[in-house]
């Protein structure tokens, strides 16, 4: 893992805040990021989707997130769409998340495979008016590259034509400015390791010494 486990608990109530602040009969969707290339076989790091990690914890690539509290069926409520794995896949690809680690990352019950997600969209949206879709709003955004997340927008309303679409991105901004006791206890703990790891500095930084040997100090501190 990339870092320690996380209570669940975070996720779930960051989901209840985000609903609590939904239209009736509303649905939201959620993408995970691309994974950028720099050429014929190579890729950067995966970075995440900061508004779909901040609901879910699941972070991997070609994740999908669906919140659709008014659903008929309680299991439609929240949905989460990865792709597929098994021991073999692991072998070829990397480990990924099964159905059971996803449920315990995020603690949404209904987890599907992405081939899936069409034809479980084509019954929500049935049964929805609104539909929430995310973008990156903010005053200092400047993305000239085509994001996953506008594709699949632009996909749905071409789709789905005659709903009526909505920003999530206002409620978003909201609801991460309230800090919940386990994410500011998360905070602490990472501003607690880097001043441990600036103090250690204190006493080692001398004439001579290398970036390279100030690195290592550092990593020896934070890992």
């Amino acid at each position: 893992m990339k870092y320690d486990k996380i209570d669940n608990a975070l996720y779930i109530d960051n989901r209840k805040r985000f609903i609590s602040r939904l239209k009736p009969k509303s649905l939201a969707v959620f993408y995970s990021n691309d994974i950028y290339p720099i050429s014929a076989d190579s890729a950067m790091p995966f970075q995440q989707h900061r508004d779909i990690l901040h609901l879910s914890g699941v972070d991997q690539e070609e994740s999908i997130l669906v919140i659709f509290p008014d659903a008929a069926d309680e299991k439609d409520r929240e949905i989460l769409f990865l792709t597929e794995t098994s021991d073999l896949i692991a072998v070829w690809y990397g480990k990924k998340l099964n159905k059971e680690e996803a449920y315990e990352v995020s603690g949404i019950k209904s987890v599907y495979w992405l081939d899936e997600f069409d034809t479980i969209m084509k019954r929500l949206m049935s049964q929805a008016e609104n539909v929430y879709l995310n973008s990156n709003e903010h005053l200092r955004a400047n993305t000239e590259v085509e994001t996953r997340e506008v594709r699949f927008n632009e996909k749905l309303k071409r789709q789905y034509p005659l709903h009526n679409y909505d920003r999530s991105a206002p409620i978003m901004h909201y609801i991460r400015s309230i800090k919940n006791p386990i994410e500011l206890e998360l905070m602490q703990h990472a501003c607690d390791i880097t001043e441990k790891g600036f103090r250690r500095l204190l006493s080692f930084i001398k004439p001579g010494v290398w970036e390279y040997e100030i690195e290592a100090e550092l990593l020896h501190e934070f890992i």
